[in-house]
Formats: C-alpha cells, sequence, structure tokens
C-alpha cells in the first residue's frame, strides 16, 4: 500500500494536486479510512494486489484528468454529514457549512422557540444545507418543517437521494425559485445561489466537471440570478422572517443594495479567510 500511495504522491506533486487525496481515493477503494490506510493491518493476497494496484491506477488518472475527488468517489463531506455527490450536482464547498451556524443560532434564540419554523432552501443542489439545518435542528429540540427548491432535475436526483440516505422528512420541489412555493411563507430562507461572473476564470476542474447552472451568476457582476433568489426570498417570508445567503466575496455591497428595497437589518458576514461571503437580512 505503502509503495501504491507514494508513487500516487510524486505524479500528485508534480501536477500540483493536493497529496490528500491520494489517500482519499485509497481509503476509498480499501473501503477504510485514511488513517486506516497508513496502519499495518491491512494485508491484500497477491491477486488482491494486483486488483487493487489497477483500480488505484485508474482513480489516479482521473484525478489527474481534473476529475474532482469526490465525483469519484461519489461522496463529499459536510458538517457530520456524508452527501452522495456526482456530476450534475455542485460539490459542496466547506465555507457554506457557516450558514447553517447562523440559521441554529437564529432558531435557537427565537422567542418561540418551541414552536415549529418553516424552513426553505432555495438552489439547494445536493441537500446540505437543509439536510444540515434539519438534522441538527432535530438533534438540539427545535422543530422545523424544510421544503428543498432546485429547478435542475440532474441535482434533485442526488438531493432526493441524500434526503432518503438521511431519512429525513424534507419536501423538494423541482422549479425554478421565480416561481416555486406559490402562496406559501416561511420564516426562515437560506440560499446559495449560481453567483460567479459569467467572465470569471474557474479551476479546470470546477470548469470542465461541475454544473455551469449552479456556478454562473450573470454577466458582468454575476448578480442576475442572486437578485432572483432575493426577490424569491422576499415573496417566501413572512414579515420578520430571516433570510441568508452565500455570494461572491466581490459582491457585499451589491447584495446589501439588493436586499435593502425589502428587507431590514441587512449584514455581511465573513467567512473563516476574513472574505465576505454570507448576507443576512429579516424581512420588512
Amino acid at each position: 500500500m505503502k509503495e501504491l500511495l507514494r508513487a500516487a504522491f510524486v505524479q500528485f506533486e508534480k501536477n500540483q494536486i493536493a497529496t490528500a487525496d491520494a489517500e482519499i481515493l485509497l481509503a476509498h477503494l480499501l473501503g477504510v479510512s485514511r488513517k486506516q490506510i497508513h496502519s499495518q493491518g491491512i494485508e491484500l493476497a497477491e491477486d488482491g494486489r494486483e486488483k487493487i494496484s489497477a483500480e488505484y491506477a485508474d482513480l489516479i488518472n482521473q484525478r489527474l484528468m481534473g476529475r474532482p475527488v469526490q465525483y469519484i468517489t461519489g461522496s463529499a463531506a459536510f458538517r457530520y454529514l456524508d452527501l452522495a455527490v456526482g456530476e450534475g450536482v455542485l460539490i459542496p464547498r466547506p465555507e457554506s457549512e457557516l450558514i447553517v451556524d447562523r440559521v441554529i443560532g437564529v432558531l435557537n434564540n427565537a422567542s418561540d422557540k418551541d414552536l415549529a419554523k418553516a424552513v426553505i432552501d432555495l438552489g439547494a443542489g445536493s441537500g446540505a444545507l437543509c439536510i444540515a439545518i434539519a438534522s441538527e435542528a432535530s438533534l438540539k429540540g427545535l422543530k422545523v418543517s424544510v421544503v428543498a427548491v432546485e429547478k435542475s432535475a440532474d441535482a434533485a436526483l442526488w438531493l432526493n437521494k441524500n434526503i432518503a440516505k438521511y431519512d429525513l422528512p424534507i419536501r423538494v420541489v423541482v422549479e425554478d425559485v421565480e416561481s416555486a412555493l406559490i402562496d406559501v411563507k416561511a420564516d426562515l430562507v437560506v440560499a446559495n445561489p449560481p453567483y460567479i461572473p459569467d467572465d470569471e476564470r474557474l479551476p479546470a476542474e470546477v470548469a470542465n466537471f461541475e454544473p455551469e447552472i449552479a456556478l454562473r451568476g450573470g454577466a458582468v457582476d454575476g448578480m442576475a440570478a442572486p437578485k432572483q433568489f432575493i426577490k424569491a426570498a422576499a415573496r417566501l417570508l413572512k414579515p420578520g422572517g430571516f433570510f441568508i445567503m452565500e455570494h461572491h466575496e466581490k459582491q457585499g455591497e451589491l447584495v446589501r443594495q439588493a436586499m435593502a428595497v425589502e428587507f431590514s437589518s441587512v449584514q455581511t458576514h465573513a467567512d473563516l479567510t476574513g472574505r465576505d461571503r454570507f448576507t443576512s437580512a429579516t424581512k420588512r
């Protein structure tokens, strides 16, 4: 096993790919944790070693071709979750986890927190946000009913798969945010819209593999899609309802201006690297 890893490390370092990916791929292939692949307890017969070597070489080649490690393994970590992902759905990013912290904090600090709250996730993708919110709220004894809105049929397949995996009563609506849930009102809305400007250059593994529909927010400033999501949130929220949306680090001021039309207490929040990545507000 160590020889396989060393050879993979050399190839990945040469191609500026994180060597941790080589460990993740081997652990996935062996059905063990990354820590376990360094133990002395994994022994394979000769024919087993040959089979693993051939399969590992295939996974390494896929990664060298730019395919994201999450698509290769079919799995992406998000908070305490292990989400199924693949072509057609955006890979959840660690920075999005901060939205969950904010929402759980709002739910927990509500004066009427014993009452069930309606939560809508706009552009739900793999279900990272809505599943994390539903599961963590339940662990804290907070009552929520959750609806996930996703217009991409391809992404909705992964969304439904993940909801089923965690056995959560999340309703899925496959529709555009502009027309979804007419006459429905919610207490909280979360959103991670496409927001990257159309002409912004992306890493090859993102541009060539992840769905453009989940990435590109529009021409020039990338705000076309975020504005649609803000408008939808304003329509869906009850007066006093809470809204939080992820956005590009350069869009903070533009998002605040767009939200100010129908929201109060508009505030932009930084991610763990100090970049302005989220804006929250209260529906007037």
